[in-house]
């Protein structure tokens, strides 16, 4: 996992029934992570914050469907302002 985290062109997708990558995640950043669900009434608002101030995101409990939302920041697609 740890190697796919560091050498892939897009942000991956973990399917963790186990929960064993959560908890890992959760350890290696522990100060500033950001733990996010798709069903928070904020949870867009709360992504653009922490991008902006280069947190790290925690997306949990995600459907088979993404929301568009989030297509380009899984593409790692960058935009100049």
């Amino acid at each position: 996992n740890a190697l796919i985290l560091s050498r892939s062109r897009r942000w991956p997708l973990m399917i963790d029934p186990q929960l064993q990558a959560n908890a890992w995640i959760r350890r290696s950043n522990a100060e500033h992570l950001k733990i996010l669900r798709l069903t928070q009434a904020n949870y867009a608002r709360e992504l653009e914050s922490a991008i902006t101030l280069g947190r790290p995101v925690l997306l949990e409990n995600i459907g088979e469907a993404l929301d568009p939302l989030l297509e380009p920041l899984l593409q790692k697609a960058k935009f100049k302002a």
